[in-house]
C-alpha cells in the first residue's frame, strides 16, 4: 500500500512533467494542492470514473482553472477516460487537456473555468440545483438526490467581484451541501498578495452566513481529511475550508514564489524536484503500486450501483416521479412541450392593442411553462420591470437574485450544467455588461441558458444614457454560438421563447419597455418567423428597396414602406428578429428574402448601426444610433436620435437616389 505523500506526489510529478513538456502552463497550484486532492478524490468524493454523468455524483469544480493539471492528473489517476497520452499532449492542438478545463471536451470536467471566480459561482448554481431537486423529488423513505458540490478556489477567485456576489447569495440560500476549499497560498502572478489582498477572508465568509473551518495545514493529510469530513456534515450553511498551502510544493528553489505560478519549472528544477520528492527519473511514469491505489473505478462502481438499487426501489413506489427525474436529468423536453406556446402565438396574431414586448414575453412564459415544468426564472432585483415572473408561477419556479447581474448569470450557468432545470435570468439590456463574461462562457460551453434583457433602447427614456443601451446588441450578435432574438410584437416574442427552449445553445431575448403594434401576417409569413428573418410586408414584383428592421423599429419600417408604396416605390419590409438564425438558413431561402440583385437596402434599429452593414452593403444605409442617449421621455429620446418614420423615409429616398 502506497502512502498519502506518495500518492500526492503522483499529482505533482504528472503536473510538472506535463507543463514542462508543453513549456507552458501553471505547475504551482497543482503541486501545492496535491495533498488536498489526494484526500478528497480518493476518500470523500462520491464519483464513478466509469460514468461521469451519474446523476447523483458529487460535482467538483476547479475555479482556479489555470491549475488545470491538478484536475487532469486526478481524472487520469482515478480512472476517467483521460490517458497518459492526453497528459503528454497538455495544451496541444485538439487535445482533451486544454490549457484551462473545457466542458464537453474532457470527461469529468463539469464546467469551463479559467476566468477567475466564475467556477466558484457555477458551483453555487450546482448546489442550488441539488437543493431544489432534493426538495422536489426526495421522499421520507428515499433520498435519490443527495450529493455535494465541491469547489477549489484560490486567492484570485476570491478577489474577483463575482465570487463576492455568489458567496453572499449562497449564504442567504443556506446551500448546506456546498463546500469550498480555499487554496490559501498567498501568491498570484505579481507575487505575494499581502500588498493588494489583505482582507480577512474567513471573517468575510462568516459574515455571508458560511461555516468556516480555519487554519488547516493543506500538506497534512490527517488535518485535511478531518476538515473535509466535518465540512460534509450539512448544518444548513455552505462551508469554507481554509487550507494554507505552499505553491509549487516540492520544487526546492521555486516553491512559495511567483516564479512557479505560471511557467514551466525548467529541466534543472524538475530534476531537483524529483530528487526532493524521491520520485523516479523518467517523466510521466507512475509506479504501479501507486497507480493501483489511485484507481477509483471499483469504489465508484459500488457507489453508483448502490444508488441505482435505491432508485429502482424509488421507481417502483413513485413511477411518475422517477420518470420525470430521469427525463429532466437527460435534458430532454417533454413530449408536446410547445403546444401551448404555438396556440398562444396564433391566438395573439390579431392583437388589437399595442403592447410592450416585455409584457408579451411574460405572457409567452406563462403559455409555455405548463409544458416545461423544469423552467426556473429569476431576475437581478428587477422582476417587476423585466416581468420574468409569470402568472401561475409556483414559489419554487422563480427567485430574486438581488442586484448581482454577474453572479446571477454565472450561478444560472451552474444550475443548468448540473442538470434538471432550464433556467433563465433577467435584467436590463444595458446591465448585460456586468454579466458579459458569464454570457461568453455560456456560449463557449454551448449550454442552452436563456438571458432575458428588457428596456432595450434609448426608449428607456428618463433614466438617461447610463440606462440606455446602444452597443450591447452588436456585442451579443457578434458572440459566437449565441442566438439573439429581438422580436417586434407578441407573436414574434412567442416564437423567440420557443426557439430559446428548443435551442442547444444559449439565447439572448431582447424586449422593449415601450408598446409595439401587432403586425399583420398571412399563414406563410407566420410559418417563416422561426427562420429568424422573413418578408413581413411585400410589394408587387421585384423590390426596388428592402427595409430590414427588428423590435420596435419594425413598425417604423412598415409605416415608411407603406408611404413609399403609395408613391409608387416597390418597397419590401423584412423583419429580422434573429439574424443568426436567418444566416443559418440555406442560400435559397436567404436569397428569396434578400435577393442579391436588390442592392438598395436600408436597415433600421435603435442601436449601433455597425452590425447591419453586412446586410445592406455599401449601396445601402442604416438608420441607427452612434452616440449615447439622453435623459428625456422615451418617445422624445427616440425622435431626437432619429427613430422616426420621417427620418426612415429620408434615408430610404437617399438610398433610392430620389
Amino acid at each position: 500500500m502506497s502512502s498519502r505523500i506518495e500518492r500526492a506526489n503522483a499529482i505533482r510529478a504528472l503536473s510538472m512533467d506535463a507543463v514542462q513538456a508543453a513549456n507552458s502552463g501553471h505547475p504551482g497550484a497543482p503541486m501545492g494542492m496535491a495533498d488536498i486532492g489526494e484526500v478528497l478524490w480518493r476518500e470523500l468524493l462520491q464519483h464513478n470514473p466509469a460514468d461521469p454523468a451519474w446523476p447523483d455524483r458529487d460535482r467538483f469544480v476547479l475555479s482556479n482553472g489555470h491549475g488545470s493539471m491538478f484536475l487532469y492528473s486526478l481524472l487520469h489517476l482515478t480512472g476517467y477516460d483521460v490517458s497518459l497520452d492526453d497528459l503528454k499532449n497538455f495544451r496541444q492542438l485538439h487535445s482533451k487537456t486544454a490549457g484551462h478545463p473545457e466542458f464537453g471536451e474532457c470527461p469529468g470536467v463539469e464546467t469551463t473555468t479559467g476566468p477567475l471566480g466564475q467556477g466558484f459561482a457555477n458551483a453555487v448554481g450546482m448546489a442550488l440545483a441539488e437543493q431544489k431537486l432534493a426538495a422536489e423529488f426526495n421522499r421520507e423513505d428515499a433520498s435519490i438526490v443527495d450529493h455535494r458540490t465541491w469547489v477549489v478556489a484560490g486567492d484570485g477567485c476570491l478577489m474577483e467581484g463575482v465570487s463576492h456576489e455568489a458567496a453572499s447569495l449562497a449564504g442567504t440560500l443556506g446551500l448546506g451541501k456546498l463546500i469550498c476549499v480555499y487554496d490559501d497560498n498567498g501568491i498570484s502572478i505579481d507575487g505575494e498578495v499581502d500588498e493588494w489582498f489583505g482582507e480577512d477572508v474567513p471573517t468575510r465568509f462568516e459574515a455571508y452566513g458560511w461555516r468556516v473551518i480555519k487554519n488547516v495545514d493543506g500538506h497534512d493529510g490527517d488535518e485535511v481529511i478531518e476538515a473535509l469530513t466535518n465540512a460534509r456534515d450539512d448544518d444548513g450553511r455552505p462551508t469554507l475550508v481554509c487550507c494554507r498551502t505552499t505553491i509549487g510544493y516540492g520544487a526546492p528553489n521555486k516553491q512559495g514564489t511567483a516564479g512557479v505560478h505560471g511557467a514551466a519549472l525548467g529541466e534543472d528544477e524538475v530534476a531537483a524536484t524529483r530528487n526532493m520528492l524521491n520520485w523516479g527519473d523518467d517523466p510521466f511514469v507512475v509506479p504501479e503500486a501507486i497507480r493501483a491505489d489511485w484507481d477509483m473505478r471499483g469504489r465508484g462502481g459500488e457507489l453508483q450501483a448502490g444508488w441505482e438499487a435505491q432508485f429502482a426501489a424509488y421507481a417502483q413506489k413513485y413511477p411518475e416521479l422517477a420518470a420525470e427525474f430521469t427525463r429532466r436529468m437527460k435534458g430532454e423536453l417533454p413530449a408536446n412541450w410547445n403546444v401551448g406556446i404555438r396556440a398562444f402565438a396564433r391566438a395573439r396574431q390579431d392583437e388589437p392593442t399595442p403592447l410592450a414586448t416585455r409584457k408579451s414575453s411574460q405572457a409567452a412564459i406563462a403559455a409555455v411553462a405548463g409544458g416545461v415544468p423544469e423552467l426556473f426564472g429569476g431576475s437581478a432585483d428587477l422582476t417587476s420591470s423585466n416581468l420574468t415572473r409569470w402568472e401561475g408561477a409556483r414559489e419554487d419556479q422563480h427567485m430574486s437574485y438581488g442586484v448581482r447581474e454577474f453572479g446571477m448569470t454565472a450561478v444560472s450557468n451552474g444550475l443548468l450544467l448540473h442538470g434538471g432545470f432550464r433556467p433563465f435570468t433577467g435584467t436590463f439590456l444595458v446591465f448585460m455588461e456586468y454579466a458579459r463574461n458569464a454570457v461568453r462562457l455560456a456560449a463557449l460551453m454551448q449550454i442552452p441558458n436563456i438571458f432575458v434583457y428588457t428596456h432595450d433602447s434609448v426608449a428607456v427614456g428618463e433614466d438617461g444614457p447610463t440606462h440606455q443601451p446602444v452597443e450591447q446588441l452588436t456585442n451579443l450578435r457578434t458572440t459566437p454560438g449565441l442566438e439573439t432574438w429581438r422580436p417586434c410584437d407578441t407573436v414574434e416574442s412567442a416564437f423567440a421563447w420557443e426557439a430559446a427552449l428548443a435551442n442547444r445553445q444559449p439565447t439572448a431575448l431582447i424586449f422593449t419597455r415601450q408598446n409595439t403594434a401587432a403586425q399583420a401576417r398571412d399563414e406563410a409569413t407566420f410559418a417563416s418567423i422561426e427562420r429568424g428573418g422573413y418578408v413581413l410586408l411585400d410589394c408587387d414584383g421585384t423590390p426596388e428597396l428592402i427595409l430590414i428592421a427588428t423590435g420596435s423599429e419594425v413598425e417604423l419600417a412598415v409605416d415608411a414602406a407603406r408611404t413609399l408604396q403609395a408613391e409608387g416605390v416597390q418597397a419590401r419590409v423584412v423583419s429580422m428578429p434573429c439574424a443568426e438564425r436567418f444566416l443559418a438558413q440555406d442560400d435559397g431561402y436567404r436569397n428569396a428574402v434578400l435577393p442579391p440583385e436588390v442592392r438598395r437596402r436600408l436597415a433600421v434599429e435603435a442601436a449601433h448601426p455597425g452590425y447591419w452593414y453586412r446586410f445592406t452593403g455599401l449601396d445601402g444605409a442604416v438608420v441607427g444610433i452612434e452616440r449615447y442617449g439622453l435623459s428625456a421621455p422615451g418617445g422624445q429620446a427616440m425622435a431626437e436620435l432619429g427613430m422616426t418614420v420621417d427620418n426612415v423615409l429620408a434615408h430610404a429616398r437617399s438610398v433610392l437616389g430620389a
